[in-house]
């Protein structure tokens, strides 16, 4: 028998925005969710921003919701860190959301002899920080990386995102990295512990097939399919897995919060 939704975690890029406009639907599912005292999460595997950052994005766009309320793949990262080796060092290619996770949790930034590399998503690639990246690991770092997402959004098309620099950098290392964000379950189950849920009561809502059901299936979520993202309806039959259900947009699942 299927346990009624208690908590609730969606994905924000596709689901709740398209860049900085809210989809129609976002602001009275994130309002119903406030209002009935369901505990949630928006989930995202941008380590560009921080949360307080991505909250005055979405309140810009009439989306409110509290910073608490946002986990994203540095955060993620930074808690996998702390967890794994705790205060160590890490040679960081990444925004303010990366440095200021791991700062967070007590890790200090260097470039000579870290114990990681990690590798975050930024607008502003260099080639030097790239190289010294793969210097630290022929040398023994360890290499992590926020997502293996390939390409980002962006209102003049598709840019380099994490999974393409990361891949550049296994292929001139030999040393895959290991990734912390969507798909990794690891994502979800991180974000069911902060707000202290279980897998069974909680849903995970998501645009893309491959990273937010893939990784909510693998957490033992129920997985919602909206299609104002990145996945169409011709191609969800395409998987060999599939969503709980699929709706056309967030405004179709509103009603279900209660």
């Amino acid at each position: 028998m299927t346990k009624p939704i208690e908590t609730w975690l969606t994905d924000m890029d596709g689901v709740l925005v398209h860049e900085d406009t809210a989809i129609p639907g976002a602001a009275e599912f994130i309002a119903r969710l406030r209002d009935s005292g369901r505990k949630f999460l928006v989930l995202t595997n941008n380590s560009i921003f921080t949360p307080r950052d991505l909250c005055a994005r979405l309140r810009a766009a009439g989306i409110d919701l509290p910073e608490t309320a946002i986990w994203t793949s540095a955060l993620a990262t930074a808690k996998f860190l702390s967890e794994q080796r705790p205060d160590g060092t890490a040679y960081v290619i990444g925004e303010a959301g990366m440095t200021t996770a791991l700062h967070n949790v007590g890790y200090v930034m260097t470039s000579q002899d870290p114990e990681y590399v990690v590798l975050g998503e930024t607008r502003t690639y260099s080639f030097e920080a790239i190289t010294r990246a793969i210097q630290l690991i022929d040398n023994g770092a360890r290499f992590i990386a926020t997502n293996p997402d390939a390409t980002g959004p962006s209102p003049a098309g598709s840019l380099p995102a994490t999974g393409s620099v990361a891949a550049l950098i296994t292929k001139a290392t030999g040393v895959e990295p290991y990734f912390v964000g969507k798909p990794n379950p690891l994502m979800m189950r991180s974000a069911l512990n902060q707000i202290e849920a279980h897998s069974e009561t909680t849903v995970m809502i998501g645009d893309r097939m491959d990273t937010d059901v893939l990784s909510g299936l693998e957490a033992g979520l129920r997985t919602f399919l909206v299609l104002t993202g990145s996945t169409p309806a011709s191609a969800v039959d395409r998987f060999p897995f599939r969503p709980t259900e699929v709706f056309d947009s967030i405004a179709d699942i509103v009603p279900l919060v209660t």
